[in-house]
């Protein structure tokens, strides 16, 4: 049978076809929780009011999406959010595109501390610091310094995360004359400070728990998530140390295979416009990784939220992205045998 089109049949094909590219969502691969949202408030709701294009999430563990995208033969998301060190893994295993960051005019304003490598940028920023609720050690310690942690007066009061011991591992190699690439001159410091240790959490919420609880009343802890628990009620003193605080920087990248490459850009570029950097600022307790992101005095007042030159250089230790993501498999096994067991 021969099937006859009239124009009038052949535009309704293409406002429908046109409906259906529009309606194509966006892929973005990140944490649940908290972090799902953050993204999702802040920058996705943005990029669809701008674009019409509707944004969709997978969410996971960062070891377990980077694991599953290794395996697949194309790619599940069209972005990917992860950790600096996590990502040089994508970036060596060739699952990120290089960036063109010609297509990121928001580059330009991109503090130099976010500039990652060339397949994956920064997207906000935070430290690991001492956390600790004041009405549960004594008046006399303020932690000062990282060395305040190893004061016999604190044993069995402290917790550190069991998946990433790169922060104190580093620190201790910081105040034994050390530095990432010759961590081994802290080891024995961090035997030292092994009766200090009540418990190692496993994540945001068990790290949440044992410091509300007032079971680990001293923790290494991430500041977001001190500032969330703050905002909670519970009463909690996040430090700058005088040797700096270890900073985090969580990143975006390209995935390789994408067939929406420049929706991809778009979304990345609106994720370091300064308008959603301020806001992200404000709905996390985040660093802006951008110079020209405006953040309120009550929030760049808080320890671990960098807003200038100078916080970015001198508060933050930085441990080498590449490095800490060759290093952290090596680290975590030397810990767990000599400082969790």
């Amino acid at each position: 049978m021969i099937r006859k089109f009239t124009v009038a049949s052949l535009l309704s094909c293409a406002l429908l076809t046109s409906v259906a590219s529009a309606e194509e969502a966006l892929v973005i691969s990140t944490w649940g929780g908290s972090f799902r949202d953050l993204i999702d408030e802040n920058i996705g709701k943005e990029f669809t009011r701008q674009t019409g294009v509707p944004v969709k999430y997978i969410t996971g563990g960062t070891i377990d999406r980077l694991n599953k995208a290794k395996l697949s033969k194309t790619p599940e998301s069209d972005i990917t959010f992860t950790t600096s060190h996590i990502g040089w893994l994508y970036a060596d295993g060739n699952l990120f595109e290089k960036l063109d960051t010609a297509k990121l005019p928001n580059y330009a304003n991109l503090v130099e501390q976010a500039r990652i490598s060339p397949f994956h940028v920064g997207s906000w920023a935070y430290v690991y610091t001492i956390g600790y609720r004041p009405d549960l050690v004594p008046k006399d310690i303020t932690f000062e310094s990282w060395n305040d942690l190893w004061n016999p007066a604190l044993k069995a009061k402290l917790s550190a995360p069991d998946f990433d011991p790169s922060h104190i591992i580093n620190v201790a190699a910081l105040l034994s004359g050390g530095d990432a690439s010759t961590w081994e001159k802290g080891t024995d410091k961090l035997r030292a400070l092994k009766p200090n240790f009540k418990a190692f959490y496993t994540n945001d919420a068990n790290s949440q728990q044992l410091i509300a609880t007032g079971e680990t009343p001293v923790q290494v802890l991430l500041s977001m998530n001190a500032y969330y628990m703050i905002g909670q009620g519970v009463p909690i003193k996040v430090t700058m140390p005088k040797e700096g605080a270890v900073l985090g920087v969580d990143t975006m990248g390209i995935m390789k295979g994408t067939t929406k490459t420049d929706l991809a850009y778009k979304f990345m570029d609106i994720a370091l416009s300064p308008e959603v950097q301020s806001k992200i600022v404000a709905y996390k307790k985040a660093s802006p990784v951008v110079t020209n992101a405006k953040v309120s005095a009550e929030d760049a007042a808080l320890p671990g939220v960098f807003t200038t030159k100078e916080q970015w250089e001198k508060q933050a230790i930085i441990i080498d992205h590449k490095l800490r993501a060759e290093k952290t498999a090596e680290w975590r096994k030397w810990f767990t045998e000599n400082i969790m067991n």
